[in-house]
Protein backbone atom coordinates (compact mmCIF):
# COMPACT_ATOMS: atom_id res chain seq x y z
CA UNK A 1 0.00 0.00 0.00
CA UNK A 2 1.28 3.21 -1.26
CA UNK A 3 2.14 6.06 1.69
CA UNK A 4 -0.58 9.05 1.10
CA UNK A 5 1.25 11.94 1.30
CA UNK A 6 -0.04 15.83 1.84
CA UNK A 7 0.49 17.85 -1.79
CA UNK A 8 0.73 21.13 -0.26
CA UNK A 9 3.91 19.97 1.54
CA UNK A 10 4.89 15.93 1.18
CA UNK A 11 4.84 15.16 4.66
CA UNK A 12 3.11 11.54 5.21
CA UNK A 13 -0.70 11.63 6.15
CA UNK A 14 -1.56 9.77 9.36
CA UNK A 15 -5.29 9.80 8.84
CA UNK A 16 -6.87 6.88 7.76
CA UNK A 17 -8.78 6.33 4.25
CA UNK A 18 -11.68 7.40 4.50
CA UNK A 19 -10.07 10.67 4.70
CA UNK A 20 -13.00 12.87 6.93
CA UNK A 21 -14.28 16.28 5.28
CA UNK A 22 -12.00 17.95 8.25
CA UNK A 23 -9.09 16.72 8.36
CA UNK A 24 -6.10 18.68 8.02
CA UNK A 25 -2.23 18.12 7.38
CA UNK A 26 -0.38 17.36 11.07
CA UNK A 27 2.32 19.69 9.55
CA UNK A 28 1.35 22.48 7.23
CA UNK A 29 -2.50 22.63 8.64
CA UNK A 30 -3.62 22.38 4.84
CA UNK A 31 -7.02 20.57 4.27
CA UNK A 32 -6.66 17.19 3.55
CA UNK A 33 -10.02 16.22 1.78
CA UNK A 34 -10.04 19.10 -1.33
CA UNK A 35 -8.89 19.08 -4.95
CA UNK A 36 -5.14 19.74 -4.73
CA UNK A 37 -4.80 16.51 -2.66
CA UNK A 38 -6.90 14.02 -5.50
CA UNK A 39 -6.23 12.24 -8.00
CA UNK A 40 -8.69 13.52 -10.41
CA UNK A 41 -6.88 17.52 -10.16
CA UNK A 42 -5.21 18.33 -13.00
CA UNK A 43 -4.57 21.93 -13.64
CA UNK A 44 -4.41 21.24 -17.52
CA UNK A 45 -8.04 20.31 -17.42
CA UNK A 46 -10.98 22.71 -17.42
CA UNK A 47 -12.04 22.97 -13.85
CA UNK A 48 -8.85 21.14 -13.32
CA UNK A 49 -10.51 18.15 -12.96
CA UNK A 50 -10.54 15.31 -14.90
CA UNK A 51 -13.68 13.78 -13.99
CA UNK A 52 -16.35 14.86 -16.10
CA UNK A 53 -19.52 14.91 -13.78
CA UNK A 54 -18.04 16.70 -10.66
CA UNK A 55 -19.50 19.83 -10.31
CA UNK A 56 -17.03 22.63 -10.31
CA UNK A 57 -15.12 23.56 -6.92
CA UNK A 58 -14.19 27.53 -7.15
CA UNK A 59 -11.09 27.13 -3.87
CA UNK A 60 -9.38 23.93 -5.07
CA UNK A 61 -7.61 23.73 -1.83
CA UNK A 62 -10.15 24.05 0.53
CA UNK A 63 -12.34 21.45 2.00
CA UNK A 64 -15.36 20.79 -0.25
CA UNK A 65 -18.23 18.18 -0.61
CA UNK A 66 -17.30 16.73 -3.36
CA UNK A 67 -18.16 12.78 -4.48
CA UNK A 68 -15.94 12.01 -6.42
CA UNK A 69 -12.83 12.44 -4.12
CA UNK A 70 -10.27 9.92 -3.97
CA UNK A 71 -6.72 10.61 -2.43
CA UNK A 72 -3.70 11.35 -5.02
CA UNK A 73 -0.96 8.25 -4.48
CA UNK A 74 1.30 9.88 -6.45
CA UNK A 75 4.72 10.89 -4.51
CA UNK A 76 4.53 14.73 -3.59
CA UNK A 77 6.50 16.76 -6.11
CA UNK A 78 7.22 20.76 -4.98
CA UNK A 79 5.90 22.92 -7.29
CA UNK A 80 8.04 24.65 -9.72
CA UNK A 81 9.63 27.73 -9.06
CA UNK A 82 7.74 28.90 -5.43
CA UNK A 83 10.05 31.06 -4.31
CA UNK A 84 11.56 32.41 -7.33
CA UNK A 85 7.72 32.99 -8.85
CA UNK A 86 6.88 35.05 -5.52
CA UNK A 87 9.70 37.15 -5.98
CA UNK A 88 9.33 38.14 -9.70
CA UNK A 89 5.62 38.45 -8.84
CA UNK A 90 7.00 41.10 -6.14
CA UNK A 91 9.01 42.73 -8.35
CA UNK A 92 6.73 43.26 -10.82
CA UNK A 93 4.29 44.83 -8.06
CA UNK A 94 6.89 47.18 -7.21
CA UNK A 95 7.12 48.40 -10.82
CA UNK A 96 3.96 48.49 -11.33
CA UNK A 97 3.48 50.77 -8.57
CA UNK A 98 6.39 52.81 -8.39
CA UNK A 99 7.87 51.43 -5.42
CA UNK A 100 11.24 49.78 -4.49
CA UNK A 101 11.11 46.14 -3.30
CA UNK A 102 10.77 46.06 0.85
CA UNK A 103 14.33 45.61 2.24
CA UNK A 104 13.05 46.36 5.55
CA UNK A 105 13.71 43.56 8.20
CA UNK A 106 10.39 42.36 10.37
CA UNK A 107 12.00 44.48 13.54
CA UNK A 108 12.31 47.59 11.23
CA UNK A 109 8.74 47.40 10.52
CA UNK A 110 7.50 47.02 13.80
CA UNK A 111 9.53 50.12 15.04
CA UNK A 112 7.93 52.11 12.14
CA UNK A 113 4.24 50.54 13.75
CA UNK A 114 5.35 51.44 17.13
CA UNK A 115 6.13 54.90 15.49
CA UNK A 116 2.84 55.60 13.77
CA UNK A 117 0.57 54.67 16.71
CA UNK A 118 2.60 56.57 19.21
CA UNK A 119 0.96 59.58 20.64
CA UNK A 120 2.54 62.96 20.77
CA UNK A 121 2.95 64.46 23.76
CA UNK A 122 0.43 67.30 24.91
CA UNK A 123 2.26 70.05 25.46
CA UNK A 124 -0.49 71.71 27.69
CA UNK A 125 -0.65 68.50 29.72
CA UNK A 126 3.48 68.97 30.58
CA UNK A 127 3.37 72.17 31.48
CA UNK A 128 1.05 71.36 34.70
CA UNK A 129 -2.68 72.58 35.25
CA UNK A 130 -4.53 74.39 32.87
CA UNK A 131 -5.99 77.51 34.45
Amino acid sequence: MATLECHFCGTPVTVAEPIPRDGECESCGHDLRCCRNCRHWDPRYNNECTETMADPVEDKARRNFCEYFYFNRAPFRAAPGGKAREAEARAKLGKLFGEAPPTAKPADARDRLDALFRRKPDPESEGGSKE
